[in-house]
């Protein structure tokens, strides 16, 4: 996921969409988000689960610091 696609985000996005911009399977991420070791802040709505668009940027461009 490129930095243009990450920027135009919504404030919050989906579990799938932040898994592939961190180059995680979507079995792997749900399990890490039940687990409550996803490494972004994920909020929980019913059944769905969130994730908070500010931090997955923040993780994105700190992985990517030399």
């Amino acid at each position: 996921m490129t930095h243009e696609e990450l920027a135009a985000l919504p404030t919050t996005t989906t579990i799938e969409t932040a898994a592939r911009a961190l180059g995680l399977g979507r079995t792997r991420a749900y399990q890490l988000a039940r687990e409550g070791h996803f490494p972004c802040k994920v909020i929980r709505i019913g059944t769905s689960y969130r994730v908070v668009t500010a931090d997955l940027q923040q993780l994105v461009s700190s992985n990517e610091s030399p």
